[in-house]
């Protein structure tokens, strides 16, 4: 069984193919691999080219499994490039958001594959509300992974402020890229980025961040289950 992780920039594909592959490796997949969204780096897409990708991979490879992953901050919310569930989700508590898009990516993939189609082999998953809010798992490690152990404080106290670093907010002044940003004088988002998450470990990051973990899990499991 293989499993295409569908990511909008570099920094995902790193996390994909140093962590996330990685920790798969022996638990029932034949391959772990990124694919970019439309086949572009950097920036998320409309629905309807990220649904086309999604599809093709799906009825191209029997023995494949897709998976999103893609932050919450970016998705289009209106117009020609929004994304199923996103605009409703703005609207609701926290805890209700990623899931409604979730289960709105699930059913246009559905329709979209026919009647016949096992729904397992798509797991959507929505990051809340951005990549870097994984980083705020572990201030410390996020500040030694990144050569700038002195931020530690300034790091945690920005993660204290909320009840899970999945929780920090997705406005564009404080969402937490911006965060990082304005501390980190020449952040490089997928170099730093993925040497922060290698220091920090995919078992904190998804101790810290539930629905992260939840994603998790379902992968580890998921290929018992399609073949039982």
């Amino acid at each position: 069984m293989n499993l295409v992780v569908h990511v909008e920039g570099q920094t995902e594909e790193r996390f994909v193919d140093t962590l996330l592959a990685r920790h798969l490796d022996g638990r029932g997949y034949s391959a772990v691999r990124a694919g970019f969204i439309g086949g572009m780096q950097g920036g998320i897409t409309s629905w309807t080219v990220a649904q086309r990708d999604i599809v093709n991979h799906l009825e191209q490879d029997p023995e494949c499994v897709a998976t999103t992953m893609v932050d919450y901050y970016g998705l289009p919310a209106t117009g020609a490039s929004s994304w199923p569930g996103r605009t409703q989700a703005s609207q609701l508590p926290f805890a209700d958001r990623a899931p409604t898009i979730e289960a709105a990516l699930l059913a246009s993939v559905r329709q979209q594959m026919g009647p016949d189609f096992d729904g397992s082999r798509f797991v959507p998953y929505v990051m809340m509300h951005e990549f870097e809010a994984l980083l705020f798992s572990d201030c410390d490690a996020f500040a030694r992974g990144i050569s700038r152990p002195a931020l530690n404080t300034e790091l945690q106290q920005i993660r204290n402020a909320f009840d899970s670093p999945e929780e920090i907010d997705d406005s564009p002044i404080t969402a937490p890229s911006k965060r990082i940003e304005a501390l980190v004088s020449g952040y490089q988002k997928p170099v730093m980025g993925t040497l922060a998450a290698q220091a920090i470990g995919l078992q904190t990051m998804r101790e810290a961040c539930p629905h992260f973990g939840q994603w998790i899990a379902f992968l580890e499991r998921l290929p018992v289950e399609i073949q039982s």
